[in-house]
């Protein structure tokens, strides 16, 4: 059977009607194995804890990770954000307009391998304690969160290449 761009094109059409309502799971995960994703990531910065990371325990690996988030159709990178920090975070933050850094990250994977990521700097509204989104988590389940000083060694791969130095930038003039 040829492959019929097109075809396909307008079964998706006809079947989900339009991008902008959101595509099911299964089709969202598939278009992510064959282009490229932008997301954004929030660096949450405190000037006596550090920076906040999470840790990350699923099919794509496991260590700690700046919290992110993938853009969807039509979403302001704004909104990203916000939806991001609440589910990650479980909490509001407040955003700098532009992202701090931009980068590339390639992952040798068939999943999610290629990434243009816009790293923006985030501050936790006044009186949260994001300790407490932790509950009964512990410190290897998938989104425990943790403040850092220093950079971690096991920084999930894709952002070991694309943040690590940044992060023992960052966290040195802190």
């Amino acid at each position: 059977m040829d492959f019929d761009p097109e075809r396909l094109k307008e079964e998706l059409i006809t079947a989900y009607d339009s991008a902008e309502d959101g595509l099911p799971d299964e089709v969202f995960k598939y278009i992510t194995t064959i282009t490229p994703m932008i997301n954004v990531d929030l660096l949450v910065r405190d000037d006596e804890k550090g920076i906040l990371l999470a840790w990350r325990n699923d099919y794509r690996g496991s260590g700690w990770h700046i919290p992110g988030g993938i853009i969807r159709y039509r979403e302001p990178a704004s909104e990203r954000i916000i939806k991001t920090a609440e589910k990650e975070l479980g909490a509001k933050v407040t955003f700098d307009r532009d992202p701090i850094k931009l980068t590339e990250i390639f992952v040798p994977q068939r999943i999610r391998g290629h990434f243009v990521s816009l790293l923006y700097n985030c501050r936790l509204m006044d009186g949260y304690d994001p300790m407490s989104f932790n509950g009964n988590k512990q410190p290897n389940d998938d989104g425990y969160l943790r403040w850092f000083t220093e950079c971690p060694d096991e920084i999930v791969y894709g952002q070991r290449e694309a943040y690590v130095e940044y992060l023992k930038e960052t966290m040195k003039k802190s």
